[in-house]
């Protein structure tokens, strides 16, 4: 199924998750998001089952030279490290095992689902930080994403044939983009964003997520269908953007309930934080129908870090808010006669 087909079984105000999860065990994991986002269901990550399932351990699985420890640390020989290595993407590795899990629970799943994956320029910052070479580290995360993204998406469209994919690229490392200190220029950073998405662009709806502080034009630049960011009144510097991405048809996940701070007792505090950023969009000249009926809603961050209960008032808080979301957009729809 073409990416544009699974634009058209989405639904706006739709509740998914960003990916990681505090389980120890996968099945939990995979019944958990199965529970509680049912329209949009999202491969689970597990880190606390195995630290092979940690967002650059999953990544790096495969790249020649490094190698994971015994308690997590990545084991790196920057001699064998090469960009012409053949990746080995083992979907039966360790690193895969919420994966394993949500194929088989969802087996007799047709809907579409959602999952994600460490983009290459966070991968690239990260092989870095293991201490290879700055001129080697973004080509082969690019080329490493690139081949583990068409081998997971090869592997669930071959487990779940009737379930139009949703893929994110995770990009947490662009808060300083704009630095002289960050190791390439933003124009390599969206090259490398924009190269990793075209692997599956024909087959799924591909997005960009980032938590990170930095403005959307690098992001859109990177050509996703859907963009996936924390509520903020910055978003409202990029209005001009934003506005011309939705109106052209583009979808935004809003990540609406914070995942670093107080949870707070009721989604209210949440929704009026994303109805304030509506309201200035809609004044810069955004279609407000778009808005709605063009939004999922999502935690800000993936949950591992959060305990078993805090992780389900999350989600409950987020599904709160997708349902008023899907009911203004019904109005809306009815009120223009569509």
């Amino acid at each position: 199924m073409s990416g544009s087909s699974t634009l058209n079984v989405l639904t706006g105000g739709v509740a998914t998750m960003i990916g990681s999860l505090p389980h120890r065990d996968a099945r939990e994991a995979a019944e958990f998001s199965l529970a509680t986002c049912p329209d949009l269901p999202c491969v689970p990550t597990v880190p606390r089952r195995s630290p092979a399932e940690g967002m650059i351990a999953q990544a790096v699985v495969g790249i020649r030279g490094i190698s994971l420890g015994q308690y997590g640390s990545l084991l790196v020989d920057t001699s064998l490290v090469d960009p012409l290595a053949t990746v080995r993407t083992d979907t039966n590795n360790d690193s895969f095992g919420g994966l394993r899990s949500f194929l088989a629970r969802m087996s007799d799943h047709s809907g579409p689902i959602k999952w994600q994956f460490t983009g290459p320029v966070t991968v690239g910052q990260a092989l870095m930080r293991l201490g290879v070479p700055a001129h080697l580290a973004f080509d082969v995360a690019v080329r490493t994403v690139r081949h583990h993204v068409r081998v997971v998406a090869d592997t669930i469209g071959s487990a779940l044939p009737d379930c139009p994919q949703v893929v994110v690229l995770d990009e947490p490392d662009l808060g300083d983009l704009y630095d002289e200190s960050f190791p390439i220029a933003p124009d390599t950073a969206i090259d490398l964003m924009s190269g990793a998405l075209a692997v599956v662009e024909r087959d799924a709806l591909v997005g960009l997520h980032s938590c990170a502080d930095v403005p959307l034009a690098p992001l859109l630049a990177a050509g996703p269908q859907i963009l996936s960011v924390p509520v903020s009144e910055r978003i409202t510097e990029s209005a001009i953007e934003l506005t011309r991405f939705v109106n052209g048809g583009g979808w935004v996940a809003w990540g609406v309930v914070p995942t670093d701070g107080p949870i707070g007792t009721t989604s209210e505090r949440w929704w009026k934080k994303l109805a304030s950023v509506w309201c200035s969009l809609t004044e810069a000249g955004c279609d407000p129908l778009k808005l709605r009926r063009q939004a999922l809603v999502t935690p800000v961050c993936g949950l591992a870090l959060h305990s078993h209960d805090s992780a389900a008032i999350i989600m409950r808080h987020v599904a709160e808010v997708g349902e008023r979301v899907r009911t203004q957009a019904l109005s809306a729809q009815f009120s223009v006669g569509a």
